[in-house]
């Protein structure tokens, strides 16, 4: 029998919940709603693999940068027009800003690691696992991707809520000690 968190007794076993059968649809409708998480996640992983390490800690930096900048840009009034493509393009300004905020990484920050690859897997995971969190963290409290990309319910409910920010942002910082 299965409990919940106060000691009530669930009513389905967890043979029960396994034994329900899955068709076609409903796989692709969880596929859909981790769409955006996974090609995210896809980018940040072959990003690592092709570039390095390095690579990567100076994008996640220069996507901190950017986010600082972004936050405190004082000409949004003047080159937004209060249009439809407004969210298009404070997206693109605020890739801009990560383009050159990543590049001045790479000139301040050391060579890149001398590996292989797919050596030292596990740290360009964790990596790519920060990236790909801080731009889920971006996309729903800083830039309007919202309104491009619909990401699935389950994934609202983790980047979302506005009391969680803080320990989103922080949380790449870690994986970024750990390397």
């Amino acid at each position: 029998m299965v409990f919940c968190n106060k000691g009530i007794a669930l009513t389905r076993t967890l043979k029960e919940f396994y034994n329900i059968p899955m068709n076609t649809g409903d796989i692709l409708l969880i596929i859909q709603e981790f769409a955006y998480l996974l090609g995210v996640f896809g980018f940040f992983l072959v990003y690592t693999i092709v570039r390095g390490r390095q690579a990567v800690i100076n994008l996640t930096v220069g996507l901190y940068f950017a986010l600082l900048i972004s936050l405190e840009f004082p000409y949004y009034s003047t080159i937004l027009s209060g249009g439809e493509g407004d969210a298009f393009m404070k997206v693109l300004i605020f890739g801009v800003f990560t383009v050159i905020s990543t590049i001045l990484m790479a000139r301040l920050m050391p060579r890149p690691y001398q590996e292989k690859k797919f050596e030292s897997f596990g740290k360009k995971l964790l990596l790519a696992t920060g990236g790909t969190i801080l731009v889920m963290v971006f996309s729903f409290h800083v830039l309007p991707v919202t309104e491009f990309v619909t990401p699935g319910s389950p994934i609202q409910a983790i980047f979302s809520p506005k009391e969680y920010f803080f320990w989103w942002l922080l949380l790449p910082v870690v994986f970024l000690y750990l390397n």
